[in-house]
């Protein structure tokens, strides 16, 4: 038993993690301010005998005696991160200095949840780690996009100037039950509209291509990337290396949440990458993962989620 902290908690990817750290019998403190966070994402924990649940803004520094530390604070959806800017790009850079700080006070372990955005609109595809990303310092998505790459540099020189056992994750798309049904992203959009009867807004011309991974496949390399040998640093992309149209999910929502929706076409955002897809061959070699999860399956879940969700 390990006591383990994992920051944004009470988040869509948090809570799962919270879930597998429990199952594996780990001892955890959940930290969540509850921006997009959710106390019903975790309300099924609170008797749980090694589970704590504490409101704190990770901007704040935070006193607390912990083994290992999953840096997941942040709001991770543009509807959410460009609702605050100013606030984003805090949460990712003062987040990461407090709970690097903490670490190296505690002499814990200390995991980054980065992402795939770290590569902005690629010029390279799939997009390996070597990879330094094209990115629009001074755009609308900016305040996400270059917090997590200054968090991944903050990571990297606390670990060459203080010698601090690190982690860094790169996460690509990554969907499931527990989602916002408003974070403005394009599964739980597709998902939610086709639920509710609604027109299906796609993008552009929905030629622009993602990756999705379930979420028990991210949660899987989460926690075989924290303990992976000591001096392996990452970062290591997570995330499926399938790849699909907008327009392809929007019908394979459309055939499985049934209903009579139509697709609806509006302009594509500004900065919004035209392609993205992992290149998991690192995390294959080192942690051993692949996604096991297909995407129709996924999708099943999700759904049978959103429709527990909207009936409630």
């Amino acid at each position: 038993m390990r006591k383990v902290l994992v920051t944004g908690g009470a988040g869509f990817l948090g809570s799962h993690l919270c879930d597998r750290l429990l199952a594996d019998g780990h001892d955890v403190l959940c930290v969540d301010n509850f921006f997009t966070g959710s106390k019903r994402n975790v309300a099924h924990l609170l008797d749980h005998p090694y589970f704590e649940l504490m409101r704190h803004d990770v901007t704040f520094p935070l006193y607390v005696e912990v083994e290992r530390i999953f840096n997941l604070a942040c709001p991770a959806s543009p509807v959410h991160y460009q609702h605050d800017p100013v606030q984003t790009t805090k949460t990712s850079v003062h987040g990461a200095i407090n709970m690097l700080g903490l670490a190296k006070r505690v002499k814990a372990r200390i995991l980054q949840a980065s992402t795939s955005e770290v590569y902005g609109d690629p010029e390279v595809h799939p997009q390996r780690e070597e990879y330094w990303g094209r990115v629009n310092p001074i755009g609308f998505r900016s305040c996400y996009d270059e917090g997590k790459r200054c968090a991944e540099t903050l990571f990297f020189d606390y670990h060459r100037q203080h010698d601090l056992d690190i982690k860094v994750v790169r996460i690509f798309n990554t969907y499931g039950p527990r989602m916002h049904p408003n974070d403005g992203r394009v599964v739980s959009n597709f998902i939610v509209q086709a639920l509710k009867g609604e027109d299906i807004t796609i993008y552009g011309d929905g030629s622009q291509t993602r990756s999705f991974c379930y979420v028990d496949d991210l949660i899987e390399a989460f926690v075989r990337m924290m303990e992976s040998p000591h001096g392996f640093t990452g970062p290591v992309n997570i995330g499926n290396p399938g790849e699909f149209t907008m327009l392809a999910l929007a019908e394979k929502v459309l055939a499985l949440a049934g209903g009579k929706s139509k697709l609806v076409f509006r302009p594509l955002p500004a900065d919004d990458p035209r392609q993205r897809q992992p290149d998991i061959a690192l995390a294959q070699a080192q942690l051993g993962w692949q996604p096991k999860v297909a995407l129709e399956d996924g999708l099943k879940e999700t759904i049978a989620y959103f429709r527990r969700l909207l009936e409630a």
